[in-house]
């Protein structure tokens, strides 16, 4: 039996419920997607749509009376995924959980060097309201992208070298380098001038 692409809890169809009902949505219908794909992640689209908007090549099914139509461009990367309502008290929403990963996450070395730049990276470069992105792990070699803040920043380079790099180097020793490859002259709000 094939893994369904896309299912729904019950607690997430009830809320769509109610928002159809509350909006007066009746004759709506949800569009399910991946809007990004980044090499390290996807950035989900779940929205509102009118029952006219049914593409042909969408896949089209229902769930207790709600029906989703799905990108079929997203269909691959949906397969086994679940759709729930989260309700943790300081916030409320939708949340996928999805055990496809992006080819580039498929990779060990590059899942560590990923993992590093999420959990010791990127929140201290938040505080400059920047991020790092990884691109890339070849040879040794892990590609980065800075954005926000970092990107265009006058001590980028300082921070990809004695803070990024000796990070991952430490964490991940297969990685010899790290490279930069951020369009810094793009930057529109840099921490530091440069």
């Amino acid at each position: 039996m094939e893994t369904p692409v896309l299912s729904v809890t019950e607690v997430a169809t009830s809320q769509i419920k109610r928002i159809l009902e509350q909006e007066e949505l009746a004759d709506q219908a949800v569009r399910v997607g991946i809007a990004d794909k980044s090499p390290t992640g996807f950035q989900y689209r779940l929205e509102f749509c009118d029952r006219s908007e049914h593409l042909e090549t969408d896949l089209v099914f229902e769930h207790d009376g709600v029906t989703f139509y799905i990108d079929a461009d997203s269909v691959a990367d949906l397969r086994g995924c679940s759709l729930d309502y989260v309700d943790t008290g300081f916030s409320a929403g939708f949340k996928f959980e999805n055990p496809n990963k992006p080819k580039l996450l498929s990779d060990p070395i590059a899942e560590r060097v990923h993992r590093v730049i999420q959990e010791r990276i990127n929140p201290g470069v938040a505080s400059h309201g920047g991020q790092v992105t990884l691109l890339d792990v070849k040879e040794g070699t892990a590609y980065v992208r800075l954005g926000g803040g970092c990107q265009g920043c006058g001590h980028a380079d300082s921070t990809v070298k004695e803070g990024i790099q000796s990070m991952i180097c430490e964490e991940v020793p297969e990685i010899h380098t790290v490279l930069d490859v951020t369009d810094h002259a793009a930057g529109t709000n840099p921490y530091f001038q440069a």
